[in-house]
């Protein structure tokens, strides 16, 4: 499957929410992170050509970053370095609560959004210029001695 093919996929309902997020993300995206497939759903993520050794876990698959996906009720926006540093996450996720006066609806590194209103757009675009290629391979590197 195709990025295009994907997004061809999507239901109208979400369609709108789900775009505009993507394109967030790719007018911030830093140099070196590239956009594809990535477990079923839209990946950003450490090409081959800048870290050979891929992800751990399947070594044929890039290091994976960030993905966006759409779930049977919600968008699902999924950001390894909040997982990673927790205060990377802990910073987010006040502004957040901050900016919409409710609790984020989260997990590990997913954030779920039921309603586009609740989509944090201009969060998003800055959590995600936050770290660039090689502080993530630096921070993924030094989590897998742990």
């Amino acid at each position: 499957m195709h990025v295009s093919e994907y997004i061809d996929a999507l239901p109208e309902d979400r369609k709108g929410g789900f775009l505009k997020l993507r394109q967030t993300i790719l007018e911030n995206l830093p140099e070196g992170f590239e956009e594809c497939i990535n477990y079923g759903m839209l990946g950003y993520v450490v090409p081959h050509t800048l870290y050979p050794k891929g992800y751990h876990c399947d070594t044929a698959l890039p290091l994976p970053f960030m993905n966006l996906a759409n779930q049977k009720n919600f968008i699902a926006f999924y950001h390894m370095g909040i997982y990673a540093d927790e205060t990377v996450k802990n910073t987010f996720v006040a502004a957040y609560e901050q900016q919409f006066k409710r609790k984020l609806d989260m997990g590990k590194s997913c954030m779920r959004f039921k309603k586009e209103e609740h989509i944090p757009y201009d969060l998003i675009g800055k959590l995600v210029k936050q770290i660039s290629v090689n502080e993530w391979i630096e921070r993924y590197e030094k989590n897998l001695q742990r």
